[in-house]
């Protein structure tokens, strides 16, 4: 379920002082709830996850129609990407953050910036975007804790502009609810799961 932007604004999480020249084009709630020691098995699905193989078949077919118009425009070249289009965020980061567990991710083309108790946020860059993902931990009002979704912009000219409009429809009408059903009945399967300890690197 989309939120409103206040959803993330109206809290202190750490993103707000590394990207306030980010523009934030979502905020949603995600489909797990849970206790403050739930966070890190949040992180883990996000981190872990393929939507070229787990998506069901329309989101899938957008995921890989993207994959191919990158692959033949060029948008996903390594030129285009972080340390090379863009600076990292990570050199941003503050001392304290700089050291927090950063959780390797499987498949998705995001590279993590940080992980707290409440927090996590990675970032991608392309030819026509520079993104980050920031997943929170939210009091849900009953005494326990809700996940938050909130993804950040900043496109790469007129380019980006456009292609950051057209996706949009795809994003919100297929993409995200297609996630949503998936990480729902992933939480469900992990929630008893032990976290596996190689998952997490420091720099």
């Amino acid at each position: 379920m989309r939120l409103a932007n206040s959803a993330h604004t109206s809290r202190p999480w750490r993103i707000h002082e590394l990207a306030p020249d980010f523009r934030l084009e979502d905020v949603w709630e995600l489909p797990w709830r849970g206790g403050p020691e739930d966070f890190p098995r949040a992180v883990q699905l996000i981190v872990s996850g393929d939507p070229s193989h787990s998506l069901p078949g329309p989101a899938r077919a957008l995921v890989a129609i993207r994959s191919k118009l990158g692959e033949l425009l060029g948008w996903d070249d390594p030129d285009t990407g972080l340390g090379a289009r863009v600076p990292t965020l990570r050199d941003r980061l503050p001392a304290d953050l700089r050291e927090a567990p950063r959780p390797d991710f499987k498949a998705l083309p995001f590279t993590s910036m940080y992980q707290l108790e409440d927090e996590f946020a990675a970032e991608t860059a392309n030819r026509t975007v520079h993104g980050v993902m920031h997943i929170g931990w939210v009091p849900d009002g009953t005494g326990g804790f809700r996940g938050q979704m909130a993804i950040l912009v900043k496109p790469n000219g007129v380019l980006g502009t456009a292609y950051m409009a057209a996706i949009r429809p795809f994003r919100h009408l297929i993409v995200y609810p297609a996630l949503m059903r998936r990480w729902e009945r992933a939480w469900r399967r992990r929630s008893a799961d032990p976290i596996p300890a190689h998952t997490y690197s420091t720099l």
